[in-house]
């Protein structure tokens, strides 16, 4: 195939300039150049290049000039198809004819004059097309400018004195807040025409005591006044009492809608237009009526504004509330707030440009910095359920069935003792998420403790809530989210606020606040530089660098391959089964890892085993054991969990000599309750070999034996009998290696001070051939996903 001019050559295979993306092989290419985005972006190439060469550019018109006017005028030259103005910018306009040779005759004439005055006539701008980012800045490149700033910082004194003035560089001024103050008063105005005795209650980064100048004016509209008033309306009308002008003629204003029975969406369509048609200076009017809490948004032109109205957001009105509290028992905590922010966006792991995304929210990263300092020692803040039980009886507070009960005021709360200063708090933090164990633990702030993943593991009728001890327990069944990353919310508890994080972001999150904690050991971190270097927080805000592929470069020389814990794609069998191993449930899953793992290599990549250790025995019983009553029943009638562990230092549990040998051992609650050395149990070692290339050109072969089959095409790896299909089409057809392939594989284990996940480890013994490299990338990628195949098929 020839290379056209949007592809290019480059060392690990071709990129495409137009989809900006790297294909690896030819094969690839061909299906990419077919495929429907590089279609659609060709034809909208030749599209848009065709309104350039039928447009002209035209300025020098009255601001008052309307698009019928302009179309009128240049109509003389030719059909026009489209009139484009934009008085925000300047007085310009774009103006589209149907042909060409149009736009020429336009261009041709030296003078054109409208409405008295001469108009400036000029070929329309060509430019490259590029594939338009979702937001506004450049997606490549979205970390803050920050030269200012960092010019102050280096001026300070110390890391204490540098945190204070990121909060005063980005916190809201006093006069932003008069604006927004008055924005919401305008709002109040107008909305109370049409829904009277309504409130309009801000929420969110504007008063929350950690907004910022960009942030947004979040509000929410409490309609439950105007419920009462237009019910007390009816009422009246109805025994015909109250009747007077003024009486019909407010209630006139609702008769259109019956708040009482009206949905949210009808309620949000009516709100977007009062919006749109009543308050001056707003566009941009968009009702949102199938997010997850529906949402009204516009901007204000002049203030140059963003906000957003709900009508059932009140647990978030109430979050605000608890972090206005937090703020007011320790100072301490926004120049945290406002440091992490800041280095999480330059980190790019927080700050979604282009609305939500795999990427951490500021509220997500505000709740992880206070459920650090409720762990510190002694704590810097107390727990949601501490904070309970300091408050009186008049502060009881119940939304939505959720306890969300806390102190008013700040000074209720007594002070802390702990006295460590910002430098060393903000140290602390790295150190303590480096070690986080994220896929296997739950954040909990009303508890102000990890919670362990097994506890939100049973279906969601069985699920127990970590507020049912300590207050009303909330007539809901459903569970939280469960993801990478587990933060819920204080007070609704079926919520994780960290739920859209994919598993590359935590992973991320993790790596950057390792590479901090490291940085923060230095005395580059600590000091002030005497040689005018940057020093501090400077440092730490540094854009990611080019570090990223040398390291990547060391773990394919260690050549390793790790299976996350993901409990959001296992099958509810597992699952629960998983919850009665309490916190031994690494073991348990280890077991099943190493099953799924041994079925990769012998059945689907029809490798053979040249030596096997017990344990290995053992994970390949693992799937029939299951089908027969899943019973984990194995030859020496010990459960799998008991024998994976058989080479550690001792069992965790023995089996009752009163139930004789041929008793199978069965998973039960009971015996869940296992010791430390089920958390972390021993290495399990395989050696294989392998004959034929089973990893080359399994697209195509796969490709192939689906157009012959009526099986669903599946991402590679998602489909155990078509993988093995596959292989045995390579092996029967392509020629046996030379030489024989084999190489050792070490399995464990680890979590705790890591997010857990296996470990696979590859060790090369066996190849003259020089293949096993090739062999190992396409591992890479294959092993975890066929892995969790495995894992997510439904049990019997």
């Amino acid at each position: 195939m020839e290379l056209d001019k949007d592809i290019q050559t480059t060392q690990r295979g071709f990129h495409c300039n137009l989809c900006i993306v790297n294909i690896p092989n030819r094969p690839s290419l061909e299906d990419h150049v077919k495929g429907k985005k590089h279609q659609h972006l060709l034809r909208l190439r030749a599209q848009r290049k065709a309104q350039e060469e039928n447009s002209v550019f035209v300025s020098g018109f009255k601001p008052d000039t309307s698009q019928t006017d302009l179309k009128e005028y240049f109509a003389q030259f030719g059909p026009v198809s489209d009139v484009i103005m934009d008085k925000q910018k300047g007085v310009y306009a774009i103006v589209e004819f149907s042909e060409p040779q149009n736009a020429e005759a336009a261009l041709a004439q030296l003078q054109h004059q409208l409405n008295g005055l001469k108009l400036r006539v000029k070929p329309r701008e060509r430019k490259e097309f590029k594939l338009a980012s979702r937001g506004k800045q450049d997606s490549k490149n979205p970390q803050i400018c920050l030269d200012k700033l960092n010019y102050e910082l280096c001026k300070a004194t110390s890391v204490n004195e540098q945190m204070l003035k990121v909060v005063e560089r980005f916190e809201l001024k006093d006069n932003e807040k008069k604006v927004r103050d008055l924005l919401v008063q305008l709002l109040q105005e107008v909305f109370t025409e049409f829904f009277p005795d309504c409130q309009i209650v801000p929420f969110g980064s504007s008063v929350n005591t950690f907004g910022i100048h960009s942030c947004d004016l979040d509000l929410f509209l409490d309609l439950e006044n105007t419920k009462v008033f237009q019910a007390r309306a009816k009422s009246s009308e109805a025994t015909g009492e109250n009747q007077s002008e003024d009486c019909r003629s407010e209630d006139s204003i609702l008769s259109d809608i019956d708040l009482s029975t009206a949905t949210p969406a009808e309620v949000l369509e009516l709100v977007a237009v009062i919006l749109r048609k009543c308050v001056p200076g707003v566009h941009k009017v968009q009702t949102l009526s199938t997010a997850r809490l529906p949402v009204v948004k516009f901007s204000h032109r002049e203030l140059n504004l963003h906000g957003d109205i709900t009508i059932n957001n009140r647990l978030a009105v109430r979050n605000t509330r608890f972090l206005q509290l937090c703020s007011g028992i320790d100072s301490r905590l926004r120049p945290l707030v406002y440091t992490i922010r800041l280095w999480a966006k330059q980190k790019q792991l927080a700050g979604n440009l282009s609305g939500p995304g795999p990427l951490l929210n500021n509220y997500a990263l505000t709740l992880l910095v206070i459920f650090y300092l409720q762990n510190r020692d002694p704590p810097v803040l107390p727990s949601v359920n501490q904070l309970k039980n300091m408050a009186c009886e008049e502060e009881k507070c119940i939304i939505e069935e959720w306890d969300c009960t806390f102190p008013s005021q700040p000074f209720i709360v007594p002070p802390s003792k702990n006295t460590e200063d910002l430098c060393t708090l903000l140290f602390g933090f790295f150190t303590f998420y480096s070690k986080f164990d994220f896929s296997a633990s739950v954040v909990s702030l009303r508890d102000g403790h990890v919670l362990p993943i097994t506890d939100f593991l049973q279906s969601d009728e069985e699920v127990v809530k970590p507020s049912e001890a300590s207050g009303p327990k909330p007539q809901r069944s459903s569970a939280p989210k469960l993801r990478p990353m587990n933060v819920l919310d204080p007070f609704e508890l079926n919520h994780n606020v960290a739920g859209n994080i994919n598993e590359r972001t935590q992973k991320n999150f993790k790596r950057e606040c390792c590479e901090a904690e490291k940085y923060c050991r230095s005395l580059q971190y600590q000091q002030k530089s005497t040689k005018g270097k940057s020093w501090g927080l400077v440092r730490l805000f540094a854009p990611p660098t080019e570090a990223g592929p040398r390291s990547q470069v060391d773990t394919e020389k260690i050549m390793e391959v790790s299976i996350p814990f993901k409990a959001d794609v296992l099958p509810e069998p597992l699952r629960a089964q998983l919850a009665l191993a309490g916190q031994g449930f690494r073991g348990l899953w280890f077991a099943k890892v190493c099953s799924a793992v041994h079925m990769v290599f012998h059945e689907v990549l029809k490798c053979s085993p040249l030596e096997e250790t017990q344990t290995t025995a053992v994970c390949q019983n693992l799937d029939k054991a299951d089908r027969d009553g899943n019973e984990m029943e194995v030859n020496n009638n010990q459960s799998v969990e008991d024998s994976v562990l058989k080479t550690g230092k001792k069992r965790p549990l023995a089996v009752d000599e009163d139930e004789g040998p041929s008793t199978s051992t069965v998973v039960q609650a009971k015996r869940q309750k296992l010791d430390a050395d089920m958390e972390h149990p021993e290495p399990v070692h395989w050696t294989w070999t392998q004959r034929n290339c089973v990893w080359a050109g399994r697209r195509k072969v796969r490709r192939d034996l689906l157009k012959t089959s009526d099986e669903t095409s599946k991402p590679e790896g998602g489909c155990v009998d078509i993988e093995s299909r596959v292989t045995q089409s390579i092996v029967e057809k392509e020629e046996k290696l030379q030489d024989l392939l084999e190489f050792k594989v070490d399995a464990e284990v680890v979590g705790g001070n890591e997010s857990t996940k296996v470990v696979l480890r590859f060790h090369p013994s066996h190849d003259t051939a020089g293949v096993f490299q090739d062999f190992f990338h396409f591992l890479k990628s294959f092993l975890p996903k066929m892995a969790e195949t495995i894992l997510g098929r439904a049990e019997s």
